[in-house]
């Protein structure tokens, strides 16, 4: 259509008409002489706007979905945190159970020796492949500790200390090649050293080279003058090989430790020795020896008679 005066007078007049009605419709409500029109131009309509709404609906469905993913998202993070912090809880209870039978096993230990002990947890390990064998544990000077100390755990002995500092110490262990300690064994009495060898049994010289020593037998510690760097009583080990005797002055033994220095936790430094030698006190009680089971032998007499039953062997 051209731009015309006609054009524009028939545009000005649609406009007024269209004022005209919406004022209508306005002030008749319900009752507007215009609605059923509207209602025709909805059922025309209607379609299209479903059309175009179900077109636009699934951007905003997704819009919503993003959301509710996020929602989702910090939900299961959520859970994973929760569920982290109930297994820590559960990895410490387990921890703090264990730490109580060591801590139980070891006043045990230190009841039976009467030793005076300070109790420490080991902070820090060195390195076993390196020079020595040493733990740090977190007591020091500020806690009575001292330099050649005697340090134990519920199993045995663990070492000694070696330095001390204010809220720390290093303790050298009884497996280390530099380490070595007075023992005494529990049923002959036979005296000797024994030493550090890493990973393998302690290696102990016997001062008796003609001494009695049988598989299975235990040791513990001699102690030391003035009670440094060993107290008596301390259980070392158990034999696990003995070298032939060859005449010699002393005799080679293998001692299994009883300590697991590997796996060293809770430990417990003896700042008072006990008035009187324990001597074998602290050695955990030996086994009883399975008692012979009675067998009944059953032998079958040639009359035919029943089976005499009456000969009872004890094996």
């Amino acid at each position: 259509m051209r731009d015309t005066r006609e054009s524009r007078l028939l545009l000005v007049l649609l406009i007024a008409i269209a004022f005209a009605l919406i004022t209508v419709d306005i002030r008749g409500g319900e009752d507007s002489p215009v609605d059923g029109a509207r209602r025709a131009a909805a059922r025309v309509f209607g379609p299209v706007e479903n059309g175009v709404s179900s077109a636009v609906d699934p951007i905003g469905n997704a819009i919503a979905a993003v959301k509710d993913s996020g929602e989702r998202h910090n939900r299961v993070s959520e859970l994973e945190r929760e569920n982290a912090a109930l297994k820590a809880k559960l990895g410490s209870d387990d921890r703090n159970r264990s730490k109580i039978r060591q801590f139980d096993s070891m006043l045990k230990t230190a009841g039976a020796g009467q030793y005076g002990i300070k109790g420490a947890q080991v902070i820090a390990i060195g390195a076993a492949q390196g020079f020595s064998w040493t733990v740090t544990i977190d007591a020091g000077a500020n806690d009575g500790l001292k330099r050649d100390m005697t340090v134990l755990n519920g199993d045995g002995l663990v070492g000694r200390v070696t330095t001390v500092g204010p809220n720390t110490a290093t303790v050298l262990l009884a497996n280390d090649p530099d380490f070595t300690v007075g023992t005494r064994m529990e049923r002959t009495d036979e005296l000797g050293f024994a030493s550090g060898q890493g990973d393998r049994p302690l290696r102990v010289q016997l001062l008796n080279g003609k001494a009695n020593i049988k598989k299975g037998d235990r040791l513990v510690t001699f102690g030391s003058q003035a009670d440094k760097p060993f107290v008596p009583g301390v259980p070392v080990g158990q034999v696990v090989r003995v070298d032939p005797s060859g005449g010699d002055l002393t005799r080679t033994i293998y001692v299994k430790p009883y300590v697991g220095f590997t796996k060293l936790d809770v430990v417990g430094v003896v700042v008072q020795a006990p008035r009187t030698d324990p001597r074998d006190e602290v050695l955990p009680p030996k086994p009883a020896k399975p008692k012979p089971t009675p067998t009944v032998t059953v032998t079958a007499t040639p009359s035919g008679t029943p089976a005499d039953a009456s000969g009872i062997d004890e094996q």
